[in-house]
């Protein structure tokens, strides 16, 4: 059975074509910049084909897309795409898992869009597009925060007027379900243990941390919007509220311009003064930068603070697992927060660290550390295909 994973955005189009049950990827890409100029690569067997392309519309884009997958044999015909699994960004309090899309749904996600403004409609959108060129296959919506329905109202509720969640849906969502769904089971496969009790760090551009216990998520660190919890590459992370109008009296700007300097200007961008990509600040490390440092400390110092959080809230830990772009391949700053992690228990091998980078799945632990610590590269179009397909049949 043949299923494309499809994570549409608002200028860019990424998709996985999966063989399942087996799991076999047949081709992978991106389409970027539609709306601009255009532009497409794809991966075929582990070759990588880069095009230009006029990419007007997202449509523009799948009928590209679908003329790639004939072209190249992928498939004979679009029938043979039996399921579309797409990417949705919130799906609130309503969907706790993975749905077949229907226009009852849809309408649901356009509603949603007061939640996620610059993605639900993006999503939309492709979903629409695929819904014309492949009719006959099946859609499904795999939401972003649908493993974080498993929250308990201590955890969801912030500590607001009561009507801001009844009326206005005011709660801790949560992000980066897919990731965190498929490395804390990932984990469990390699503990050999359904039940165990994970910590997830995904740790990127955006970055958040779960607990999970017996394959269900206690808590996490994005809560409303994605800019709670952890410091990231430009977003802010936990800050005291009152600074907002405090610096909207004292510079005159909008609370618009404000949110957009929270989201876009700060984080690891700010503090380093170097640059969102935490590459760019470890070169600034080499030449013992203050500020390429303390953007480090700064954000050790927060993942730390809900690690500890979490361990207690967990009761006993199984597993840490660092993933996606930061977790993966930096070695050194897993480094700098494993090392922390010593009261624990927690013992790092530094020559598994440096090794387990660039895709390499593993543990970076001693054999005698109370807790392993493990790089669990994430997949989350695996799991939109497993979800997709599961739904199908």
């Amino acid at each position: 059975m043949k299923i494309l994973c499809v994570n549409a955005g608002s200028s860019s189009l990424k998709f996985q074509a999966y063989e399942m049950p087996s799991e076999k990827v047949l081709i992978s890409g991106v389409f970027e910049r539609i709306g601009i100029d255009g532009k497409y690569s794809m991966k075929i067997n582990g070759e990588k084909i880069k095009k230009d392309a006029s990419l007007t519309t997202h449509e523009d884009a799948v009928r590209i897309l679908a003329r790639e997958l004939i072209s190249n044999g992928i498939v004979k015909d679009l029938n043979e795409i039996e399921a579309v699994g797409h990417r949705v960004v919130h799906g609130g309090e309503k969907y706790s898992d993975s749905v077949i899309l229907d226009e009852e749904v849809l309408k649901t996600i356009e509603e949603l869009s007061d939640l996620a403004p610059l993605h639900n409609p993006a999503n939309l959108i492709g979903i629409r597009a695929f819904m014309k060129e492949i009719p006959n296959a099946i859609e499904v919506g795999c939401f972003d925060t649908a493993f974080h329905q498993s929250l308990l109202e201590d955890k969801f509720l912030y500590a607001v007027p009561r009507e801001w969640y009844e009326k206005y849906g005011v709660r801790k969502y949560g992000f980066h379900g897919m990731s965190h769904k498929y490395v804390s089971s990932r984990a469990c496969e390699l503990l050999n243990k359904n039940d165990a009790n994970i910590i997830v760090c995904h740790l990127g551009n955006g970055g958040s941390l779960s607990a999970v216990s017996n394959g269900k998520c206690i808590d996490t660190t994005m809560g409303f919007t994605p800019n709670a919890g952890i410091i990231m590459g430009s977003r802010s992370g936990d800050i005291d509220y009152s600074m907002i109008p405090y610096i909207m009296n004292k510079t005159g700007k909008s609370i618009t311009e404000v949110d957009t300097i929270l989201n876009k200007q700060s984080g690891m961008l700010a503090i380093s003064g170097v640059s969102s990509d935490f590459r760019d600040i470890e070169e600034k490390l080499r030449l013992n930068d203050h500020y390429a440092l303390l953007s480090h400390d700064m954000f050790v110092s927060s993942v730390l603070g809900y690690l500890a959080k979490y361990y207690v809230e967990l009761g006993h830990v199984d597993a840490i697992c660092f993933t996606a772009g930061v977790g993966e391949n930096s070695d050194y700053v897993r480094k700098l927060i494993v090392e922390k992690l010593s009261p624990f228990g927690i013992k790092l091998d530094e020559n598994l660290n440096e090794i387990t980078r660039f895709g390499k799945e593993g543990i970076i632990t001693t054999s005698d550390s109370l807790i392993p610590c493990f790089v669990i590269p994430t997949n989350e179009e695996v799991m939109i295909a497993r979800d997709t397909y599961e739904l199908t049949n």
